[in-house]
């Protein structure tokens, strides 16, 4: 058995992952294990593992052209080129799948509701994984990028954004009360909306011993290993005030939100990718 998958191997999986991405941003239910039997009916030399695997690198794949993956199909990385661009070129023909995106990053969106707001913190990935998961190619670089960036345009939702600052000064009010500290939790500050969004933190909460805590909240509708977007003033602040910064990466947002705390430097805590350039003609 080839260990590189060939041409009609790769459009066989990417065709069959894509109907499935397309079904769950639209809420409609599938069996990945069923999908995966039926798919290695077609790809016939390949296990159930390795048909795992490859829709793993697409997940990457997707990330690194700004789309969202599947959950449960966590990014991996080192892929074959031809994948990249079989990807990409899919996409380009699959406008369905572009019109539910779009209509789903500009959806005016309310605070989540749920029941146990203590429940919702989770530890965050293991930096080993974080690594491999979308830093690891075999090519030189990533594929061209399509003609929208749904992950950009998804952090630039205010009402998300929001909605999930609210999330966030929720459980820091019930953590504190529930530690006992009722007079903190009545001091915490929602600093985006009363002091503006320039001092690269949205809310200045506590320790349960006094100490300062200021988070960042990022927050979105996909999945844990989807990247976020952060300033330079918010890199700075993070490196500042070093021993009191933390972001929330909400995600999985409107389904059953959840969250990480991501600790001090963001230079120390995430892989740092520049997107954009302040241009000066010389």
């Amino acid at each position: 058995m080839s260990e590189n998958w060939s041409e009609p191997e790769v459009e066989a999986v990417v065709s069959d992952y894509l109907q499935m991405l397309l079904l769950e941003r639209n809420g409609i239910p599938f069996n990945k294990a069923e999908n995966n039997r039926l798919l290695r009916n077609i790809v016939t030399t390949r296990t159930r593992g390795s048909v795992e695997r490859k829709h793993q690198n697409i997940s990457a794949v997707l990330l690194e052209l700004g789309y969202p993956y599947i959950d449960g199909y966590k990014p991996l990385g080192n892929y074959q080129e031809m994948l990249g661009r079989v990807v990409r070129e899919r996409l380009e023909a699959l406008g369905e799948l572009d019109a539910v995106l779009l209509n789903e990053v500009q959806q005016t969106v309310e605070v989540a509701a749920v029941n146990n707001i203590v429940a919702i913190q989770v530890a965050p990935p293991e930096r080993k994984d974080r690594k491999n998961a979308l830093y690891e190619r075999t090519v030189s670089a990533p594929p061209r990028p399509c003609r929208r960036n749904f992950i950009e345009m998804e952090s630039r939702n205010r009402s998300l954004g929001l909605a999930g600052e609210q999330l966030a000064l929720a459980f820091e009010h019930r953590r504190l009360w529930e530690a006992g500290e009722r007079r903190l939790a009545e001091k915490i500050e929602h600093v985006s909306l009363t002091q503006g969004d320039g001092l690269g933190y949205d809310i200045h909460s506590f320790e349960v011993d006094g100490r300062d805590r200021f988070i960042e909240v990022k927050t979105t509708r996909f999945g844990l290993w989807t990247p976020f977007f952060a300033s330079r003033n918010e890199v700075r602040v993070s490196e500042d005030r070093e021993e009191e910064y933390q972001v929330y990466r909400v995600f999985g947002f409107e389904k059953a939100p959840q969250f990480f705390a991501l600790r001090g430097s963001l230079r120390k805590s995430c892989l740092l990718d520049a997107t954009e350039y302040a241009a000066v003609p010389r």
